[in-house]
């Protein structure tokens, strides 16, 4: 069979290959442990990033007031996952997947070792680089995951939680490194024994984040053998797009058309200039709504506040041109992948908040002593990836252990978002006892909130992966994957313009920020559980060839 740009040739008619973690592909173990080090390095920066702009000069810090590190904070996490969309496509049309994971890498680990310099401007760029090496990594190691099973594989859910698990291994253990170094006394005296200063210490945080990434990919060339059947670079030639002609569809062994067959003709594909030309019009009117809105620019910094509606209306733009060339199996696909895209946004914008609102919480109102022993603040944000670590097996089995009986991605999103809104609903509780900063709370109440956070993460985050190369057209699975991080990008966007109203002296002013977000998830799962019957018809049909379903 022909493969379409980015798509590895697998022979389908050999054995499946069991050879790797709990009998997957082997190079699921490869992508497993590149992702776990990537993931060490953008939580581990990521568990001290708001800390650090928040705290006073005195100590180390950059002196910002909670809302411009907030601001701060929330561009650069939206930036890292709004990057994802041009680099699927880059890989898509010019890199291979394969490539663009080595690229990203590099990019990445030369951002955080900027950071680890003294120097405001270090750490302007070391965040810049650090989302451009994200925007080629991220959505194409997820997306060659996908491409290690073949169409109707039983085992990939159970792989992209398994691979989710290696994300969350990284995530686990970077905030006790990093946060380790960047705010532990013990550190801190160390620096000073050895006439360091100790006010650096966030930089040698900093510092560690890099080095994991730099172990990430020293372990994704040795083992890059096993990665020869997918990801690899697209051929220069454009290809052919495949017109039905008769009623019976002359198909692959995997379900993808064959491009060689007699009943197909060539067609322009989706790169055609109508298609730039509607994502040029995109931008420009993201650009417009940006200033209707009352954005400005003044320096700079204010340029990114742009990026983000000016990226949608690329993305929009293009998918519109590129509609004309699916079909109307494809276009219901792409649809409920747009309905969901929604859905994602809103969980993404209370999760999200981990890492803004609720590590000033666990900073500044929560008892930081358990079982007597004292810890970092930061390393709250260790909780969460451990419950991940712990009951993604569990999930994992459920989803396998169903089967047919499964519940539908649509459904599983609406739960995630159930209990987003009851983390909340429990955070919201706790602000109430602060009394104005006077009384600090247990830590337990945020150990809840992550494992109610965590559940709701397991049914959406992994099964959305899924989903996406699923549903995606094969030449646009790049391109989609991107979309799907945009929703993680527009939630980080708008976890991080919450904390504007953080003030950690009015408990009142807690209880309506996180109580608007309690609401905000609860309203958005009715709303999605209306609508899974009509998503389900969407994406009922199955390619011909598969038998899976989403």
């Amino acid at each position: 069979m022909t493969a379409s740009p980015g798509t590895a040739s697998l022979d389908y008619a050999s054995p499946p290959d069991r050879g790797g973690i709990g009998g997957q592909p082997r190079g699921l173990t490869t992508l497993f442990f590149t992702e776990m080090w990537e993931r060490f390095s953008f939580y581990g920066m990521k568990a001290i990033l708001v800390l650090y702009t928040a705290a006073a000069i005195s100590v180390g810090g950059l002196g910002f007031d909670n809302a411009h590190a907030g601001r701060i904070v929330g561009l650069y996490t939206s930036s890292v996952y709004l990057t994802p969309l041009i680099g699927g496509w880059i890989a898509d049309r010019l890199l291979g997947m394969r490539l663009a994971v080595l690229i990203g890498g590099i990019v990445i680990a030369c951002g955080h070792f900027s950071m680890a310099c003294h120097s405001i401007t270090n750490f302007y760029a070391g965040l810049v680089l650090i989302a451009l090496g994200t925007g080629l990594l991220k959505p194409n190691i997820s997306s060659m995951v996908g491409q290690l099973y073949p169409q109707g594989d039983p085992r990939r859910d159970a792989g992209f939680s398994i691979f989710y698990m290696g994300i969350n291994l990284g995530a686990l253990i970077a905030p006790l490194v990093c946060g380790f170094l960047a705010q532990a006394p013990a550190f801190k005296n160390f620096l000073s024994r050895h006439g360091m200063n100790p006010n650096n210490s966030w930089h040698w945080g900093f510092a560690a984040a890099g080095v994991g990434m730099i172990f990430g990919l020293v372990q994704y060339v040795m083992s890059g053998g096993r990665l020869k059947e997918v990801g690899a670079r697209p051929k220069k030639a454009r290809p052919a797009r495949v017109v039905e002609t008769t009623d019976s569809r002359n198909s692959s062994p995997n379900g993808q058309l064959n491009s060689t067959s007699p009943n197909t003709r060539p067609e322009e594909d989706a790169g055609d200039a109508l298609s730039f030309t509607l994502a040029a019009v995109g931008a420009a009117i993201g650009v417009a709504v940006c200033f209707i809105c009352g954005n400005r620019i003044h320096s700079w910094l204010d340029i990114v506040p742009f990026l983000l509606p000016a990226v949608l209306g690329i993305a929009f733009g293009y998918l519109i041109g590129v509609s004309r060339h699916l079909s109307r199996q494809e276009m219901g696909r792409v649809g409920a992948i747009f309905i969901l895209f929604v859905f994602s946004t809103i969980f993404w914008m209370s999760f999200e908040q981990a890492g803004t609102s609720l590590n000033l919480f666990a900073d500044r109102l929560t008892r930081t002593t358990m079982f007597g022993y004292s810890f970092p603040s930061s390393w709250f944000q260790a909780v969460q990836p451990a419950f991940v670590i712990l009951l993604a097996p569990v999930f994992a089995w459920i989803w396998i252990t169903l089967g047919k009986r499964d519940l539908s991605s649509p459904a599983k999103f609406a739960i995630a978002l159930v209990f987003a809104g009851l983390a909340f609903a429990l955070v919201t509780y706790a602000s109430a006892l602060t009394r104005g900063g006077t009384f600090l709370v247990s830590p337990w109440w945020l150990v809840g909130v992550y494992l109610l956070q965590t559940y709701g993460e397991l049914c959406l985050s992994p099964v959305g992966l899924s989903t996406i190369t699923k549903l995606s057209p094969g030449r646009l699975v790049g391109l989609m994957m991107g979309v799907w991080f945009l929703s993680t990008s527009l939630g980080d966007r708008i976890a991080g313009m919450v904390l504007t109203f953080f003030d950690e002296k009015d408990p009142r002013a807690l209880v309506t920020m996180f109580g608007s977000v309690t609401i905000i998830s609860f309203v958005a799962a009715s709303i999605l559980f209306l609508l899974v019957p009509l998503i389900k018809k969407m994406i009922a049909t199955p390619a011909a060839g598969q038998s899976e379903s989403a």
